[in-house]
C-alpha cells in the first residue's frame, strides 16, 4: 500500500495541475539498499514510487535499462550525475542500485517535469541524498567531476515527426532542447578520469549516436541493443562510454537483450534485471493507482 505521505503528495499534485496522477512502483520491496531494506511508514519493506501524470510523458523500459547498463558498467560509486532527469527515472533507479551512501546531482529543463521531481524526491525521503537543479543542459557547468554519468536523450530530430501537443511528450521525445551529441559534450565536461557515461538511442539511429559520442571526444567501451520481444528487431540501443585515454580498445558489441519472449512473458535476462530493482518474479515496474 501507499504510504499517507504518498496519498498526501498525489493529492497536491492533482489540485494544482488539474489533472490525474499516478504512483507507479519505481523499485520493488524486495531489493536491498546498502545491504539494509527499506522501511515504509508501518515499518514494512518499501521500494520508491514515482508520480507520473496520467496523460503525460511516461518511464519505460528504456529508462530501466539505461540506469541497468549504468550499474553493469560502472563500479559502485559515491555519487553521480544524470542528465535531462525529467521526472528523475534513470537517475534514481541507478541511485538505488549504488546504496545508501550514494549522492545523485541531476539536471532538468522542463518546469511540469522538475515540478514532479521534486515531488519523488519528496515523498521517497530522498532530498538529502539528491542535488536536483532546473537549467538547459546545454549549458550546465557545476564545476565538479563525476565517475558516472548517465543519459537518456530525446530521440528524433525536430521535423522528423509529428510533435505532440502536451509540452513534457514533445520535449521528451524531439530534440528541442539539445540532441544526443549535446548529452555526450555535457558529460565530457563533468566526467571524471576513469569514469563512465551511459545512455541509450534508438537502434535505427545508431550512427547519430555513435558521431555524436565520437564528436564530443568519447570512445565507446560496448554497446548491447535490447529486443522488445522475440522475432522483432532491436528497438534501441545502450551505450557505455569512456574518456580515450582510460579506454584505447575496440569497442565489444554485446549480445543483445531480449525483454520478451514471442508469447509475451518475459526472459529471464529482462526478468534478472527486474529482480536488481526489488522485483520479485511475477512483479513488474508497475502501478499502485487505484
Amino acid at each position: 500500500m501507499t504510504s499517507n505521505r504518498w496519498q498526501e503528495e498525489r493529492s497536491g499534485l492533482e489540485a494544482e495541475l488539474g489533472e490525474r496522477i499516478t504512483l507507479d512502483a519505481l523499485t520493488g520491496p524486495n531489493g536491498l539498499i546498502g545491504r539494509e531494506a527499506l522501511r515504509d511508514d508501518a515499518g514494512g519493506p518499501a521500494g520508491w514510487l514515482i508520480a507520473q501524470r496520467k496523460g503525460g510523458h511516461r518511464h519505460s523500459i528504456d529508462d530501466v535499462l539505461t540506469a541497468w547498463y549504468a550499474l553493469q558498467n560502472s563500479p559502485q560509486v559515491a555519487k553521480h550525475l544524470d542528465l535531462g532527469t525529467g521526472i528523475g527515472t534513470v537517475g534514481l533507479l541507478t541511485l538505488w542500485g549504488m546504496g545508501q551512501g550514494a549522492r545523485l546531482t541531476c539536471v532538468e529543463a522542463q518546469d511540469i517535469s522538475y515540478r514532479l521531481l521534486n515531488s519523488n524526491l519528496d515523498a521517497n525521503g530522498l532530498r538529502s541524498r539528491v542535488d536536483a537543479s532546473q537549467g538547459d543542459l546545454r549549458e550546465l557547468a557545476l564545476g565538479r567531476k563525476f565517475p558516472l554519468v548517465t543519459g537518456s536523450p530525446p530521440y528524433f530530430p525536430p521535423g522528423s515527426g509529428v510533435l505532440p501537443q502536451d509540452s513534457q511528450k514533445a520535449h521528451a521525445r524531439f530534440e528541442l532542447r539539445g540532441d544526443v551529441g549535446d548529452y555526450a559534450k555535457a558529460a565530457v565536461i563533468h566526467l571524471a578520469a576513469g569514469g563512465w557515461f551511459v545512455l541509450c538511442f534508438p537502434t535505427p539511429q545508431k550512427q547519430r549516436a555513435l558521431a555524436g559520442i565520437a564528436a564530443a571526444g568519447l570512445k565507446v567501451v560496448r554497446l548491447r541493443d535490447v529486443i522488445p520481444r522475440e522475432t522483432l528487431p532491436p528497438l534501441f540501443t545502450l551505450f557505455a562510454c569512456q574518456q580515450p585515454q582510460d579506454f584505447d580498445g575496440e569497442t565489444t558489441v554485446e549480445e543483445p537483450l531480449t525483454v520478451r519472449h514471442e508469447n509475451g512473458r518475459l526472459t529471464e535476462a529482462m526478468a534478472e534485471v527486474r529482480r536488481g530493482f526489488g522485483f520479485a518474479d511475477g512483479e513488474s515496474h508497475g502501478g499502485y493507482d487505484p
